[in-house]
């Protein structure tokens, strides 16, 4: 646990009581707080209560008189599209509204770096897609390396969970726009920003206030290294920004849409060979391509953003190949399940919008496309582009009739259920295909989260060789 530091003997209110919530609580307490916690559920104030938090209704009049500052779990909404009754209280009274993450940076410093050779460091990253991939990349390469390092934040643990950092150690997080855009305090030494694409619009009040959230990780502390991707107009005017000029080896610019050439650092994939360059020579390269664990443009990126972090820590080259080489993808992203009869089985469960849905369909040749769920505004029109390696699509879900309408001449069937599409694609699938579960819609229709949908998808699989009842 990290304890929050800062706040001895003051009342913080807590709100909102999941993982993050909780966590926060309890490392209030360990420095020294004096934590009071609501939430709207009442099954999740009994819980509280029953841990022996003091349960506080900030709903009601002076709830607010004593207290020094609210902490604000990341799905509860503190500006669009309309703040929290809460937060709006906290915010009228003049009490400062922060989150997990702020609290973290402020403190996880602490005396015993002073007997330190090298003091831990943050690695945070963001962006629209990609960001738990290369989150986890990082991660693993980094203790492939025999360097300790934590992974936390939107992935793995909550980051007041994890524990103290020893000499040397590193701290991966992964940083949504929910939990950048409220932190009062962000200073990692490196951060990450992988890609922009339109998600949480409704929560940002638009695409310009979700590049702001984003953007605060880069203009709040100033990190030693920033990696952009600069393959979005947004990632292109980040770099630029943060750059004092085109040799400033401070801004690792990504790319695999293009080869960057000039006097900065960069690293860019092309036709699945990643390039470091730096003063417009080439340092180091890696050939992608037979990696299992990274299928695909949109894993070369996250190779590249994930190879540029570990190189602002100075580790070598062949260091980050050999982790590179050795990492099995994560669960629920371009995850090869089973081959079956010729026919591989991949999925993407994450894929919940049309962009990270395009960048799956664009890895594998013929694909037995599984698509919809509780689909976005404009569903899968986006798409039409990527379609020409698709066989054919399996619809589910609440959206599968209104997808089935933006198939165009694509082959499709409407399964409604999950299980439903793997034995359908089963059972046209041909040696050589791919069947891929890339939703494209969110999952709320049918299960709880990507994660159960893609856990379903992986039983349905095991399903089909598992013996019948006569």
């Amino acid at each position: 646990m990290i304890p929050v530091l800062g706040f001895e003997d003051q009342t913080v209110a807590v709100l909102g009581l999941g993982r993050s919530g909780l966590a926060a609580a309890r490392a209030l307490a360990a420095g020294g707080a004096l934590p009071v916690v609501w939430d709207d559920s009442i099954e999740a104030r009994a819980k509280a209560d029953a841990a022996g938090y003091t349960v506080r209704d900030l709903t009601r009049g002076g709830a607010f008189d004593d207290i020094a500052t609210l902490i604000v779990s990341p799905g509860i909404p503190h500006l669009y599209p309309a703040p929290h009754p809460v937060v709006r209280a906290a915010l009228h009274e003049g009490v400062p509204v922060d989150n997990d993450i702020g609290l973290f940076f402020r403190s996880f410093a602490s005396a015993d770096w002073d007997m330190y050779d090298t003091p831990p460091r943050v690695i945070a990253v963001t962006g629209s897609n990609g960001k738990s991939t290369t989150s986890a990349l990082i991660h693993h390469c980094l203790v492939h390396a025999g360097i300790a390092s934590q992974l936390a934040g939107n992935i793995g643990r909550g980051v007041l969970d994890i524990d103290p950092p020893g000499d040397g150690a590193i701290v991966v997080l992964e940083l949504s726009s929910y939990q950048t855009d409220l932190a009062r305090a962000l200073t990692p030494d490196v951060a990450v920003f992988t890609n922009l694409s339109a998600d949480h619009l409704d929560r940002h009040g638009g695409m310009g206030g979700y590049f702001a959230a984003k953007r605060r990780l880069f203009a709040e502390g100033g990190p030693d290294r920033a990696v952009i991707g600069v393959d979005d107009p947004e990632g292109a005017y980040l770099a630029g920004q943060l750059s004092e000029g085109p040799a400033d080896a401070r801004v690792i610019r990504v790319s695999v849409a293009r080869k960057l050439a000039g006097a900065g650092w960069n690293v860019h994939a092309r036709k699945g060979y990643l390039a470091e360059t730096r003063r417009g020579k080439q340092t180091a390269s890696i050939d992608l391509r037979d990696i299992p664990g990274l299928p695909g443009q949109h894993n070369h990126q996250n190779a590249c953003s994930a190879y540029a972090a570990l190189r602002a820590l100075n580790i070598a080259p062949r260091v980050i190949e050999a982790g590179l080489r050795s990492f099995q993808g994560l669960a629920h992203r371009s995850q090869t399940v089973a081959t079956r009869n010729g026919v591989t089985f991949v999925n993407d469960s994450k894929a919940t919008n049309v962009d990270s849905a395009a960048q799956a369909l664009r890895a594998f040749p013929k694909i037995r496309w599984i698509a919809g769920g509780l689909g976005k505004d404009g569903g899968i029109a986006a798409l039409t582009p990527d379609l020409g390696q698709v066989v054919k699509a399996y619809l589910i879900g609440h959206s599968a009739r209104d997808f089935a309408l933006q198939l165009g001449a694509t082959p499709h069937e409407i399964c409604d259920t999950l299980q439903a599409a793997v034995i359908a694609a089963a059972r046209d699938g041909e040696p050589g295909d791919t069947v891929l579960l890339a939703p494209a819609a969110a999952s709320f229709d049918q299960f709880p989260d990507f994660e159960k949908r893609g856990d379903a998808f992986i039983a349905a699989v095991r399903a089909l060789d598992a013996p019948t009842d006569p």
